[in-house]
């Protein structure tokens, strides 16, 4: 998993996967903003990665980090209003009036958040803090760092709209059920021969 994180550009995670442990997964490295926005518009070009640029610099060759299919589903995951509504409900700051993906973060102690997300134009990253570290009180990255994502994303897209890519050839849409049913069944894209139609939780 490091070494996949370092595929996507995050240079600032150095040491071996035991020195991180399994928090690793839940975002325990340090990271700069800049990263985190050129992994997330990895995953907005289908998993291919390319430096962050100025605009007027010439582009740099994107390198695959990801299969198509494999960012596709991350996209849906992030792009799916009714997922996130029974915490954020369904008119929060992530709600765009448009197609788009997006995920904060809150770290330990609330000392910062941000939010990043994309459409089929942009990727947005923001982040709210204290250079000196100092905690916020109660301020996470929904109440923090997403409401300047959304007015920034919204002046981007202002008469322009953005539609969710067409999903890629290697994905299959089954439907799923819960064993208990917590929610009603639904149809989930997932990578050819992956399906599992019975979720057991």
């Amino acid at each position: 998993f490091r070494e996949r994180l370092q595929a996507f550009g995050y240079a600032g995670i150095t040491r071996d996967g035991d020195y991180y442990g399994y928090s690793l997964a839940l975002g325990s490295a340090e990271v700069s903003l800049a990263e985190q926005v050129a992994a997330y518009s990895a995953l907005a070009r289908g998993g291919r990665w390319t430096p962050l640029r100025v605009q007027s610099a010439p582009a740099r060759p994107e390198r695959p980090v990801m299969g198509a299919g494999a960012a596709w589903i991350v996209g849906d995951i992030l792009g799916d209003r009714a997922a996130r509504a029974t915490t954020f409900g369904l008119d929060s700051a992530l709600s765009t009036r448009y197609w788009s993906a997006v995920k904060t973060g809150t770290s330990k102690d609330m000392r910062d958040n941000w939010c990043i997300g994309w459409t089929d134009r942009y990727t947005v990253g923001v982040w709210v803090g204290n250079f000196e570290g100092d905690a916020m009180r109660d301020v996470s990255g929904v109440s923090g760092a997403a409401p300047a994502w959304l007015e920034i994303m919204n002046a981007l897209h202002a008469g322009v709209s953005s539609h969710q890519p067409p999903p890629p050839a290697d994905l299959e849409r089954r439907t799923v059920a819960f064993v208990p049913p917590i929610e009603a069944p639904r149809v989930e894209a997932w990578l050819a021969g992956t399906a599992r139609p019975l979720v057991e939780l």
